[in-house]
């Protein structure tokens, strides 16, 4: 009786550190705000275009000084394409869709944001701040928003800024009237 005990928490540990490492080779990533910091899980197994996309702009720098230029509670909070006085940043190359790849848009997921086309999302991006089914592959226009990690600390920091006051600024709605500016994203691990 005791070697079958000891057979089973031994494979319990197995599993449970199997599990733990699948997790640890996903890359994390501090964002620190001027509301808070936020750390993400990427999913380099599921979205391996748009993680490989997202860490070359965080390792470039291109996303510090930006701000969330669109806040829309009780939908999602975007990032990635402007400076504080609504300045376009100019990002690279498109990147193939990867909105099939099994991830949802469920609240604290973050995804790549696009135009129509679904081939065209570039830096920009965006965090669910509540389940957003409707923009899950087939979404409908048959492609989705692809989702490439989620929040794993911070979800305070993503609420305090859903909540901000927005309006009307250079033709964009939804704009913070404070502007909420990302200080730094570095991958941590």
């Amino acid at each position: 009786m005791l070697k079958k005990i000891i057979l089973v928490l031994t494979l319990a540990v197995l599993c449970c550190g199997t599990a733990l490492a699948a997790n640890a080779k996903n890359p994390l990533v501090l964002m620190e705000t001027s509301l808070g910091n936020i750390k993400i899980e990427l999913n380099a197994k599921e979205a391996p275009v748009s993680v490989q996309n997202f860490i070359g702009y965080v390792n470039k720098g291109f996303y510090n000084g930006t701000i969330f230029h669109r806040v829309i509670n009780g939908f999602m909070i975007q990032v990635g394409g402007f400076t504080p006085d609504m300045t376009p940043k100019e990002a690279g190359a498109p990147i193939k869709n990867e909105a099939g790849n099994g991830l949802k848009n469920d609240r604290g997921t973050i995804a790549m944001a696009r135009t129509g086309n679904p081939d065209s999302a570039t830096a920009q991006f965006f965090i669910n701040v509540v389940n957003n089914d409707g923009l899950n592959r087939p979404s409908p226009d048959g492609f989705g928003y692809a989702v490439f990690g989620k929040v794993v600390e911070g979800m305070d920091v993503v609420d305090k800024i859903k909540a901000v006051k927005t309006g009307f600024k250079q033709g964009f709605q939804d704009v913070p009237e404070t502007p909420v500016v990302i200080k730094s994203v570095k991958v941590i691990k």
